[in-house]
C-alpha cells in the first residue's frame, strides 16, 4: 500500500505531465470570436502566437511573444523567429493569429501582408467553440 508522501508525489507528477505551461502572457485586451469545426494544431513547438487586440485607448496593437510590435516590424520579427528553426522545422512553422472579434479586417489584412513578406504562409486563426463562453484576455 502506498504511503501518503508517495501518493502526493504521484498526483504532483501527474499534474506536471498533463498541465500545459503558458510561455507568454497576452498583454492586450481581446475577446476571441466563436466558431465551429475547430481543430488543434499538431506541431505546437513550431507555432508563433500573434495577438491582435486593443490597448486602453481602443487602438489596435500587435503582440508577438511577450512584446508589443509595430505593424511595420511584424514581418521582421516573424522572420527572425522562423530563421531560428532548422530547415525541416521551418517547413512546419505556423503563425497563430489570435485577434479580438472587433478587430477591423484592414488590420488583419495588413498583418497578413507583413507575414507574406516574411514567407510565413501557414496561418491559423484562434476561436472559441460555439456554445462556450468566449475566452477573454485583458491586461
Amino acid at each position: 500500500m502506498a504511503s501518503m508522501p508517495d501518493l502526493i508525489f504521484t498526483v504532483l507528477f501527474f499534474f506536471m505531465i498533463v498541465t500545459h505551461m503558458r510561455t507568454e502572457t497576452p498583454m492586450l485586451s481581446l475577446t476571441t470570436p466563436q466558431g465551429t469545426d475547430l481543430t488543434k494544431p499538431q506541431h505546437r513547438r513550431f507555432i508563433a502566437n500573434l495577438y491582435i487586440g486593443s490597448n486602453g485607448n481602443g487602438e489596435s496593437q500587435i503582440q508577438i511573444g511577450n512584446s508589443i510590435v509595430p505593424m511595420e516590424s511584424v514581418g521582421d520579427v516573424v522572420l527572425s523567429l522562423r530563421n531560428r528553426l532548422n530547415d525541416a522545422d521551418a517547413e512546419n512553422f505556423i503563425v497563430n493569429i489570435r485577434a479580438d472579434k472587433s478587430t477591423p479586417m484592414g488590420v488583419i489584412t495588413d498583418v497578413k501582408q507583413q507575414l507574406r513578406k516574411a514567407g510565413a504562409l501557414k496561418i491559423r486563426y484562434s476561436a472559441t467553440e460555439e456554445g462556450r463562453t468566449p475566452s477573454k484576455t485583458s491586461k
